[in-house]
């Protein structure tokens, strides 16, 4: 079963790389998956609502979904599944971005975006778009960079939506109490 996994991610991870190869993503995807490195952009979107006091509390939550998932996916999972990353497995001539030295599965950049932006798509629904296309975005770059499996996006994205769900589910428990 891990084997035809690791095929069907193989096979996906060479498309991607090989077909959808052009110069407009060699330049832009450098960039958005840069948004991701540390959780920067939720970090920063986090931080200007902290400065609202309307928008506060909405800001401690993305906060806290951020270090929730990344707890999850940079704390525990990777040091227990230890899996190489396609780039370091399968070499590539001329990477767009440094090697990361972490393990590959899942992938925290797809796991901090979803976490942050399933909160944002919950509580604020006018612009529930914006970071859900984000995110998604941050997740496709780790794959055309070749520094994930598909696999590693998708148990990302998981790992970041249930992160949410839950801090999402323990305010609601918080405010009803």
């Amino acid at each position: 079963m891990i084997d035809t996994i690791h095929s069907i991610d193989k096979a996906i991870i060479d498309f991607v790389h090989k077909k959808l190869n052009n110069p407009i993503f060699n330049y832009t995807m450098p960039m958005i998956t840069h948004l991701g490195d540390g959780g920067f952009i939720w970090v920063l979107i986090s931080g200007l609502m902290l400065l609202k006091s309307k928008d506060r509390k909405l800001g401690v939550l993305c906060l806290i979904a951020l270090a929730v998932s990344t707890f999850f996916t940079e704390g525990v999972i990777k040091n227990i599944v230890e899996r190489v990353r396609p780039i370091i497995r399968y070499p590539i001539e001329k990477p767009l971005i440094s090697i990361p030295k972490s393990y590959s599965f899942p992938s925290g950049h797809t796991s901090s975006s979803f976490a942050v932006a399933t909160i944002l798509f919950v509580m604020m629904p006018h612009f529930k778009i914006i970071p859900i296309v984000l995110a998604v975005l941050i997740g496709f770059s780790r794959v055309y960079l070749y520094v994930h499996y598909p696999t590693d996006v998708f148990v990302g994205m998981i790992i970041g939506i249930l992160s949410a769900v839950m801090v999402l589910i323990g305010y609601k428990y918080m405010v009803i109490t």
